[in-house]
Order: C-alpha cells, then structure tokens, then sequence
C-alpha cells in the first residue's frame, strides 16, 4: 500500500468519523437504525442463553431429584432451557424482544433481571411489561432520551401541548380532548412549576381560555397573567370563580340539551362556547382550614366544586389541571374523590411516599416504585400516565420564566372573556378581574 492510498484511507475515515458524529447529533434516529441496531441486536441473540441462564429465566425440564419406589434418587439436573424469544425488533429508541414463557414462569424473576439485561446489552435500560399471559415484552432504550426533550415533535392540535419526550423517545404530549383532566404532583425544584409554564406557553395561542387558581399570592401563575381569562390569588377568590364556572358548565348543558346534542364538540362552531382550562397551583391551599367555620366553609365549597368540573366538564368543555407539593388523604376525603376523577397523572419527585402512592398507587404499583427513585438532579423527570392507559418515565421541555412571560404577553390579544368569571370576582370584591 503506497503512502498516496494510505493517505486516502486515513482521510476517507476521518470524514467517516465527522459524518457520523454529525448525523448523530442531527438525526438520532437514523444513526441508531444504521449503526447501533445492528450490533445490538447481534448481541441480544447471542448473549440470551447465557444471560437467562445466570439470572434464573431459564428453567429445567426435570427436577434433580426423582422417585424410585420409595427411594428418593439425587441426580444432576439437566442443561436449564431458557425461554424463545423472537428476533429484536428495531424501534425508534432501541429494540423490543418478545419472550414465550414456560409454563409456571412469571414475569416478577424478569422485572428483577432488567439490569442485568440492560448490562448485558449494553443499553441505557431495559422496561419488562407482560402484554398478554405467557408472554413478557422486552423493551430496551440505547440511550437516555430524557437528557434531550426538546427533541420531540409532535403536530400542533386543540387543547394538546407538546410537554417534552418519553423513555421510549417519542414526544410526551397532554392532550385534554383524550384526557381531560390532569393531576401533578412535585416537590419545589422537582420540575412541576416548569411543567405548568409548559403547558401554558403552548396552550396561549390556542382559543381556550386559562383560568387561574394560585392561592400563593399568584407568585407563580401571575407570571402570565397577560393570557389568563381570570386569576385568584386567595381561596375566597377561588371559591367564586369555581362557582361561576359550574354556573358555566349548568348554561353549557341547557345549550347541549336544547341542540339534542351530548357534548359541545358536537354543536357547530358557531355555537361551540370556548374551552376552559382550570390551573389549580397547590392543591393544598384550598383544602387546607384553620378550624373556624368561614374556614371550613370554604374548604368545602372549594372540594365540591372542583369535583363537579371533574365529573362533568370533560363534555362541556370544561378542563381541570391540578398540582401540589403534597397531595395526600390527611387533606379530607374530598381530594381522595377528585384523585379518582383526574385520569391524567404525574408524578415528580417528592418528599414523601405518601404522595407518590396517592398519585400512582390506585394505577399501578411498580410505577409507585419507580416515581420514588427520581433524584434531586433528575429535574423534569416525572412518571406519568399515557392515553392507553400505560405509565412510563417522561422529562419536560425546559421553559424559563422569560419566555413564558414574552409567549403569554405575545398572545394576549387572544384571550377570551368569560363574563360570568369576571362578574364572580368583581362581586368577591376583587374589584377589576384580569
């Protein structure tokens, strides 16, 4: 070989190198079909015997010991089988591999062996779900696609907001004409105040109307104040425009039943009235008394009405998105009822177990488990909920304050006025709403 063509070689795969690092950085996704797929999935194949074998996934035909009449025989079992899989599929984020289970096999030893899988791959992690009896699903991720949630993209649709990605890679949207009511739970710097500015910043140029609840003074959503229809920042102001909005949802129902109609995205849209979404920042605050009566009062006015726009405002346009610190049965029974009709979950990290059970405990138990692993340094991760009914691990876009005020000041030209809304807080003493 002549120092001309080794010269060639030696540039060749120097661009080779800067080509690939450059389709790595700019399209994920084709990089790891043609480069990263192939090599794991050869290595998936032929480390399974093994693999199963060590953690106790494949099993023995016959047992070591045996009967002969009454004589108990000790032989030496024979090679344990492990259990068919098919060949890794290729996904967006990294592979699927479906396992035939033996009969009298679970998936509990398999769920223990997903680390060891995930070494063994040489993957970021590996997700045991059993679809069906008989059968686990094997879902492994090359990489963290939570380290780059801006990556997602998604198509831009009413009352749906493009919050970051998933562990699987595809984008983590809310989409309130699925899912209709939401439910989030973070302790402070967990993520839960970026969230709610992300959802806000992608709502504000849609027709809808945002109300807010921030019985902290509004410090947190009266940084877009600009774009909301109405803003409480006590709970004696919450107590009226909860109760103008079931007034609402009462007009709502009249128009629908007038029209024969059961929902008003059946009604045309001249007629259609503008969707609600109610942003409810810590909980706590409007459950929370401090033993007098007007107190209690309150308390209870506040719990009462929310769970009605939670039972009967999917249909009416009428959406509620809840979050706190802590969300816990010590609130009273009421928020124990509205948990139940929030469908959406999500859960960050938090301070006590108590909260991430109260979030995620009635869906799943293992999501419960995996919600409390989240670290101090894992901001903006959080288990959530999906519209199949599934959970899984998610990480939402970043939002700084900054661009959520320019978005919602931007966008204030397009926020509608609720006049029953306004008309509750002026009589609330609140003197001009927002």
């Amino acid at each position: 070989m002549g120092p001309i063509t080794l010269a060639f070689l030696l540039a060749a795969l120097a661009w080779a190198v800067v080509a690939g690092a450059h389709v790595r950085e700019r399209h994920p996704v084709w990089f790891w079909y043609l480069t990263g797929y192939p090599a794991t999935a050869v290595r998936v194949v032929r480390t399974w015997r093994k693999v199963a074998q060590l953690n106790d996934l494949a099993v023995s035909p016959r047992p070591s010991r045996g009967l002969v009449g009454d004589l108990v025989v000790k032989g030496e079992a024979l090679r344990p089988v492990a259990p068919r899989i098919s060949f890794p599929r290729a996904t967006r984020a990294g592979l699927s591999v479906e396992v035939r289970l033996h009969p009298g096999q679970t998936p509990g030893p398999f769920i223990a062996a997903a680390d060891a899988l995930a070494h063994a791959w040489r993957v970021h992690a590996v997700r045991v779900t059993s679809p069906e009896r008989g059968r686990v699903s094997l879902v492994a991720t090359a990489g963290d696609p939570l380290q780059r949630p801006g990556l997602a993209h998604a198509p831009a649709v009413l009352l749906s907001a493009l919050i970051g990605i998933l562990e699987s890679g595809g984008a983590w949207v809310m989409n309130l004409r699925q899912v209709p009511h939401w439910l989030i739970v973070g302790a402070t710097q967990s993520g839960k105040s970026t969230l709610l500015a992300r959802l806000v910043v992608k709502l504000a140029p849609q027709p809808v109307a945002l109300v807010g609840i921030d019985c902290k003074g509004g410090m947190e959503l009266g940084l877009f104040e600009p774009r909301l229809s109405a803003l409480t920042t006590c709970r004696k102001e919450a107590v009226a425009v909860l109760g103008a909005l079931v007034a609402e949802m009462q007009v709502r129902m009249e128009i629908c039943r007038f029209e024969g109609v059961r929902s008003i995205w059946e009604l045309p849209d001249k007629l259609r009235p503008v969707p609600v979404v109610v942003l409810v920042d810590e909980l706590a605050e409007l459950y929370l008394s401090d033993g007098t009566r007007e107190s209690k009062a309150e308390a209870e006015k506040c719990s009462v009405h929310l769970l009605r726009i939670a039972q009967l405002g999917a249909a009416l346009g009428l959406h509620l998105v809840v979050a706190g610190q802590r969300v816990g049965s010590d609130l009273g029974p009421g928020v124990t009822a509205l948990r139940a009709q929030l469908s959406g979950r999500i859960c960050h990290r938090v301070n006590d177990p108590g909260t991430a059970e109260m979030t995620l405990g009635d869906l799943n138990k293992d999501a419960v488990t995996v919600a409390q692993s989240i670290t101090s340094e894992e901001k903006g991760v959080a288990v959530c909920t999906g519209a199949d009914g599934g959970w899984g691990r998610a990480r939402s876009h970043l939002t700084t304050v900054e661009d959520a005020r320019k978005i919602a000041a931007a966008c204030m030209h397009l926020t509608p006025e609720l006049l029953g809304v306004r008309r509750a807080l002026l009589m609330a003493g609140v003197g001009e709403a927002t």
